[in-house]
């Protein structure tokens, strides 16, 4: 995929302008109010939690934020009821499209969607449409300034990891849901901080589009994710450097 942007690469580098926005806050907020509700307000027995926290913390988000949002989750504070809700649909050229949201009003959020797909040139599709074209992952972005290789190596191969590649001046690290965990507390019994870590849905295969539907489709991506009820976008995208351009800087 030498010279070439899938979209989860775009999102992830795209995330410090939200951190930016406070969107990224809002999103990290959301899920550990649900992950408190779902399974209890202690991040060492509730691994989805755990994984939320470490986020908001690599967000630099404050503790009184983080215990706040903890306790609107297992009811010690009042908070907003969210609902998770998918959608899946495809974009221009035929790019399929997993939209993962935290509503608290589907009746709301659905027509928002439909419009945003239909705006840029996509169309929402039954459920269980795309979703097989994805696979969940565990994964992990590292600043190659921060560990040698050969050192993520050694901590990788005991944890379990699947595979470890450098893109330009960070180390991107897959790996199976099941061992996600013992990878992230191998990583922190190291003194390793990620700058991403988390579950994610990787496409098995992807379409590459000409520069004209890359750039379409990448704004419906882009209107997806900015959606106030909008937690994940995922994509099966995968288009030249040069067809997004600064988009994906």
């Amino acid at each position: 995929m030498s010279g070439h942007s899938k979209w989860s690469t775009i999102k992830h580098k795209k995330a410090a302008l939200d951190a930016k926005r406070g969107q990224r806050f809002t999103k990290i907020i959301k899920e550990m109010t649900v992950a408190a509700r779902i399974g209890g307000g202690d991040p060492e027995a509730n691994p989805r939690l755990r994984t939320a926290v470490l986020a908001a913390k690599t967000a630099n988000m404050p503790a009184d934020n983080i215990k706040r949002a903890i306790q609107k989750g297992t009811g010690e504070l009042p908070g907003v009821q969210y609902e998770e809700v998918v959608y899946e649909g495809y974009g221009p050229g035929g790019v399929a499209i997993y939209v993962e949201t935290l509503t608290d009003n589907r009746m709301r959020t659905t027509p928002e969607i439909r419009h945003l797909f239909t705006k840029h040139g996509g169309n929402l599709a039954e459920p269980n449409s795309v979703a097989w074209m994805f696979e969940k992952k565990g994964w992990f972005v590292v600043a190659a300034a921060g560990a040698s290789e050969e050192r993520l190596l050694e901590i990788l191969l005991e944890a379990g990891a699947d595979d470890l590649t450098q893109n330009g001046d960070q180390f991107e690290i897959s790996t199976a849901p099941e061992v996600f965990q013992a990878v992230q507390r191998a990583l922190e019994q190291a003194a390793v901080t990620p700058s991403e870590s988390s579950l994610v849905l990787q496409p098995k295969n992807t379409v590459e589009l000409d520069a004209k539907k890359a750039e379409q489709c990448v704004r419906l991506l882009e209107a997806l994710d900015e959606q106030d009820d909008v937690q994940n976008v995922w994509a099966n995208l995968a288009v030249s450097d040069a067809a997004v351009g600064s988009r994906a800087n």
